[in-house]
């Protein structure tokens, strides 16, 4: 399934997507594989796998921790290959999320090849502008690929249309100016920059960085196509005192979004 079909589905049934995410390698290779999937068979219409990388400028440390795990437990872009294969055959369409040096460096239409070969629908840049994203758009292209990119509280209307026209799949509403990380109220100006970047497209708009729980969840869902939680899953792995408790935290936390986005 496609992400815009996900989103589609979502919409059918008269709710918001509910967009998952955490990086490969946290905790483990094998322990994100099955959080991940853990948090599908709570209620997540679309996943999101972080490639780690060691200066992650729009993290906030709940994710840094997990990332620094992952790098000092010694995972690799083929592991992100991997993880992406083993939580797409689960059929709920999966992107990478990623800062783009990586991506430069492996080659960019090698890994829109193989990411494409791995079942992946697409890739996040949190840090990529259209202006310098030529060589991604192309090969997204040639690939079939989402490409997903980042509007912000602060984009000017002109910066909105630039950034959606080159979007497919859905466009990323950041909610707030700073890091990500939950927190305890959804920024007010979150429905304003969904309604505006509306204006621009017929894209699902997905909104993240700072959604921690269900009512959380619900109140996005009254005005965003999708839901995006990062930080609170990772969370709920830090603090659980075994691996078994972490997936039933996980698998628990993404049915209380599931049951939000649907009130």
């Amino acid at each position: 399934m496609s992400v815009q079909r996900a989103y589609d589905r979502a919409k059918a049934e008269n709710r918001a997507a509910l967009v998952g995410y955490l990086p490969a390698g946290f905790p483990s290779y094998e322990g994100a594989v099955k959080a991940a999937k853990a948090m599908v068979e709570g209620g997540c219409d679309v996943i999101e796998i972080g490639l780690p990388y060691t200066d992650p400028l729009m993290d906030g440390p709940t994710i840094q921790d997990a990332v620094h795990q992952a790098l000092t437990g010694g995972i690799r872009l083929a592991d992100v290959f991997r993880t992406v294969e083993a939580v797409a055959a689960t059929g709920v369409p999966t992107l990478v999320m990623t800062y783009y040096n990586p991506v430069d460096r492996y080659g960019v239409d090698r890994f829109a090849r193989d990411l494409l070969s791995a079942g992946g629908a697409g890739l996040i840049t949190p840090d990529l502008t259209p202006e310098e994203g030529g060589e991604w758009l192309a090969a997204a292209d040639a690939y079939d690929l989402d490409k997903v990119f980042l509007v912000a509280l602060s984009s000017t209307d002109e910066r909105i249309e630039k950034i959606t026209n080159v979007c497919r799949g859905f466009v990323y509403a950041a909610s707030l100016m700073g890091v990500t990380g939950a927190r305890t109220v959804v920024d007010t100006g979150a429905a304003h920059l969904v309604e505006r970047t509306r204006k621009f497209t017929s894209l699902p708009v997905g909104l993240g960085l700072g959604v921690g729980n269900g009512a959380q969840a619900a109140e996005v869902a009254q005005f965003a196509d999708g839901v995006i939680v990062g930080s609170a899953f990772i969370r709920r792995l830090l603090d659980a005192p075994s691996e078994a408790e972490g997936l039933t935290a996980v698998r628990e936390l993404a049915a209380e979004l599931a049951e939000g986005v649907r009130r």
